[in-house]
């Protein structure tokens, strides 16, 4: 990466992931989000972007359906920004080959549980969180991981786990699990910043120094997460 690492950001949905990115941004001077690429109009992180006087754009019905390349497209804005970084946050769809194979080793994704379990096509959102209730799992987490050519099987980079609790919903349990996705995300965008954590050639990853750059990242016993320095609340 280069003394300032250029972020776009590919997402779905409300875009809270990418408002962690945008928080860590005006915080981090290594890290600029140049742009933002939604799957549609009218989604709540187009509403954060334009906040944030951060480009934003989306796909066409006509590319959306096939009739013009999608590959084309991100290629195109992607390059036009000078991205170095691509994260996909909350994006649900399978980001074509070839722009997989220009930004490998420097395109991302975060998952809402403990790959490989719990991943794959249709597996987003609340279809996660309702599969690890349904399977009786005790444990469950966050993936951030390089993205491949396949849902959710790229080299992961980190993970955090997050307690299923006696009498969680999807809807508590996709709430806990929230809170560690918005700690982790944004704390390996800005390791990837520093250069801190690459994919070798060989395909495995790895990191110069500790993920969380010397803080002690805990769960509470509710479940919430807790970086060491903070105050309870």
């Amino acid at each position: 990466m280069t003394d300032v690492c250029r972020v776009s950001v590919l997402a779905s949905g409300s875009g809270s992931n990418f408002q962690m990115i945008l928080d860590r941004a005006s915080e981090d001077e290594r890290i600029r989000p140049v742009l933002l690429i939604a799957n549609r109009l009218g989604i709540g992180a187009i509403e954060r972007a334009t906040a944030a006087a951060v480009e934003s754009t989306a796909l066409s019905r006509t590319v959306r359906e096939g009739a013009e390349s999608e590959s084309g497209f991100l290629l195109q804005e992607l390059r036009r920004v000078r991205t170095d970084l691509v994260v996909l946050a909350g994006y649900l769809r399978l980001v074509p080959v070839e722009v997989v194979r220009e930004y490998r080793g420097r395109m991302i994704n975060i998952h809402p549980a403990l790959l490989p379990s719990f991943g794959g096509k249709g597996m987003y959102g609340p279809r996660v969180h309702r599969a690890v209730l349904a399977a009786g799992a005790r444990v469950t987490g966050v993936t951030v991981h390089f993205v491949d050519d396949s849902y959710d099987r790229g080299p992961i980079i980190t993970q955090w786990p997050v307690p299923v609790l006696e009498g969680d919903d999807e809807e508590t349990l996709a709430a806990r699990v929230l809170r560690v996705e918005h700690r982790l995300l944004p704390t390996v965008v800005g390791a990837l910043a520093r250069g801190l954590v690459q994919l070798e050639e060989d395909g495995t990853v790895a990191w110069r120094e500790d993920w969380f750059e010397g803080e002690r990242f805990e769960i509470r016993p509710d479940g919430s997460p807790r970086v060491s320095g903070e105050h309870e609340t």
